[in-house]
Parts: C-alpha cells; sequence; structure tokens
C-alpha cells in the first residue's frame, strides 16, 4: 500500500494487506541466532530442497498489536508467544530464539508499521512471526540453516459480523492431531490438513469443524484453529492439555479472568455429549478473541445455544478480555507490553 494512501478501517477482514517492512535474521545449526535487520516487506529466496519445503521444518505464532483507548500501542503476553515459541521449535529440531530477540523483532516490525495500526476499536495489526529451516537438505533431518521471520498486516474480526454466534460442525471422519505428535505446537503441518474438512464444512452453512480426539473419538479438542469452552450451570469447562491440543494463550488468559470473577474453570475430558447439553460454548484463539458457538451439529444431532444470541458468561468474558488490551478496564495481571513506536530501527 502506497505512503499517504488512506486505509478504510471499516472494510478491514482478516486477510492479507501488504505493509512496508519485515524483520528476518538468520542461524546456522549448532550457532548462535545472527542480529536481524529490517527489509522492505517483499519475497525471500528460498533453495528448492529447504527442510521447510520438503519436510515442513516450521513453526509460526499469531501476536496482536492494538492501539488502546489511552492511544498507547501495545502487545498482549509476548513473553507466552515467545515462550511457546521456543518451545515449538525445540519439538521440530529448530534453533529457538532468544526471548529478547523474539520481542525486540516484535516492537520493530509493529514501530516500523506504526501507520497500519487500526484506531481503538476498529481492529488490530496481526502480527506473525515465522521460524523456517530454510537450508537445503535431502535425508529426514534439521536444516543446516534458518530464518526467522516476523511479518504484520491490519486485520479486522476473523468471523464476519463481529461478535455474533458460529454454527459448528463435529468431524466423526477426520483428527487433528494425535497423542505423542506435534498438536501441541504451532507446527506449520497441523494446519493444512484441517483446510478440506473445514471447506467441506463451510460448503454445508458451517463456520468451522470441531474436532475430536484420535483414541476415544469421544472428546472435543480444538474447533479448527481455535480452543474450545463450554458453560454449564455458571461452571466454565475447556479441554485439558494433554499434548494433542494447543496451549492457547488467549485459553489461558481466559481461565485467568474467569477464574479473577470468581467462576469456576475445569480443566478436563470435554465429552461432545457433555458439550451438547451445556448452557454456552465458546471458542477463542488471538485471531478470533472469543466466539459465540449458536449451535453444535453432530451426526443428526442437533444442539442450539441461547437461539443465537450470545450468552451472559460468553459475553462477560470477551468485555473483560478486550477491555483489558483496549485499556478500557485495568489490567490486574500486568499482561500489557507498551511498545514505543520511535525506536530505533536497524534498516537496511
Amino acid at each position: 500500500m502506497a505512503e499517504g494512501e488512506e486505509i478504510d478501517w471499516d472494510s478491514l477482514t482478516f486477510s492479507l494487506t501488504q505493509t512496508d517492512y519485515m524483520y528476518v535474521a538468520n542461524c546456522e545449526l549448532g550457532e548462535p541466532w545472527r542480529p536481524g535487520q529490517m527489509l522492505p516487506y517483499g519475497n525471500l529466496e528460498i533453495d528448492p530442497a529447504a527442510g521447510v519445503l520438503n519436510y515442513g521444518q516450521g513453526i509460526f505464532e499469531g501476536m496482536k498489536a492494538h492501539r488502546t483507548v489511552q492511544n498507547n500501542v501495545v502487545l498482549f503476553r509476548p513473553d507466552e508467544n515467545a515462550r511457546r515459541f521456543q518451545k515449538g521449535a525445540a519439538r521440530l529440531g529448530m534453533p529457538p530464539v532468544p526471548e529478547s530477540m523474539f520481542i525486540d523483532a516484535v516492537e520493530q516490525v509493529v514501530a516500523a508499521n506504526s501507520r497500519f495500526i487500526p484506531p481503538s476499536g476498529r481492529g488490530a495489526l496481526y502480527v506473525r512471526p515465522v521460524l523456517w529451516g530454510t537450508g537445503p537438505i535431502m535425508g529426514v533431518a534439521p536444516a543446516p540453516s534458518y530464518t526467522f521471520c516476523v511479518f504484520v498486516t491490519p486485520v479486522g474480526p476473523y468471523f464476519k459480523g463481529g461478535l455474533t454466534s458460529i454454527e459448528l460442525l463435529i468431524s466423526d471422519e477426520h483428527h487433528r492431531a494425535a497423542p505423542g505428535g506435534s498438536g501441541g505446537v504451532k507446527a506449520i503441518g497441523n494446519y493444512a490438513p484441517g483446510m478440506m474438512p473445514s471447506k467441506n464444512a463451510k460448503k454445508q452453512g458451517y463456520a468451522e469443524v470441531i474436532y475430536l480426539d484420535a483414541v476415544e473419538h469421544n472428546n472435543i479438542e480444538e474447533v479448527g484453529a481455535a480452543n474450545f469452552f463450554c458453560v454449564k450451570d455458571n461452571h466454565i469447562y475447556t479441554p485439558e492439555l494433554t499434548g494433542t491440543i494447543l496451549p492457547g494463550i488467549t485459553r489461558d488468559s481466559i481461565i485467568q479472568l474467569a477464574r479473577h470473577r470468581g467462576y469456576e474453570v475445569t480443566e478436563t475430558k470435554v465429552s461432545a455429549e457433555f458439550a451438547m447439553q451445556a448452557d454456552e460454548a465458546f471458542c477463542c484463539g488471538t485471531a478470533a478473541v472469543i466466539s459465540p458457538i449458536g449451535s453444535i451439529t453432530h451426526g443428526d444431532q442437533k444442539k442450539v445455544y441461547m437461539d443465537g444470541d450470545v450468552a451472559p458468561v460468553t459475553r462477560e468474558l470477551y468485555n473483560a478480555l478486550t477491555g483489558v488490551q483496549t485499556e478500557l478496564a485495568q489490567d490486574p495481571f500486568s499482561w500489557l507490553h507498551k511498545v514505543e513506536l520511535n525506536l530505533p530501527i536497524n534498516m537496511v
């Protein structure tokens, strides 16, 4: 987007808008990361034998920079993203990016692209850190070299219509992950297998697919790329972390906020049958924040929650979380990380 060109904030969707700059750093296997540089946003050159292209050796994170009602630009719990990024790298045999380097890179890219940060309440700047095995390798082994990149894009709501309920379909045919696999990290290979089930569900009028566990085929794990919650008698339930679902940062934030507000929250196995007897259900993630679930269909059964309206606990938690992120409410856990927009930029 050309310098000076106005952005129509109200037409933003969750899609890619090319911004001005990105951050790129490189590392050889077994050596420390070299300092990264800011580059104009654009294509990267990569060897066709790169580990990421041939064997899927890559991870990513999803974050948002918000412009608050105080006109501050803040990140939400970036230290947690940095730590999850490190764990994911280790799981896939890649050199972890130091936490300080990760946060510094994110801050630099946000500051360099500050003209793309929407006004408070009209969107956010989505931040995508990625780590790829870019060195060439033919045997199934860790790549010899790696690239850490951070780019951003302004986004609107993940689901069209904002805080409106969505209709979901439970899949009995497909599973997202199995015990001992990579379901607990944001590996790039976790997402392609869900594209076809998701596309088919959308053809039937559903927003997304709910995946069950791969062992008992009974317990809810995730909603596409989001974590699942349900509410029964004002008691909140969410699938426990067993290594097959992503330990979502939004998920953890909701658990802490709910307990802070007096709710009992239980992390446990949540059967499809139990979820379809609950009073409310919602899914959450960095992209979606909190999305109320209006109905769940499983085979020939359909559970409708609140007749499509946003249920009270779901709305309360949405307001509490977004209130913290935008400084409309107090930040009792010191989750906000302010970004200084006048940072010195290491520009090439």
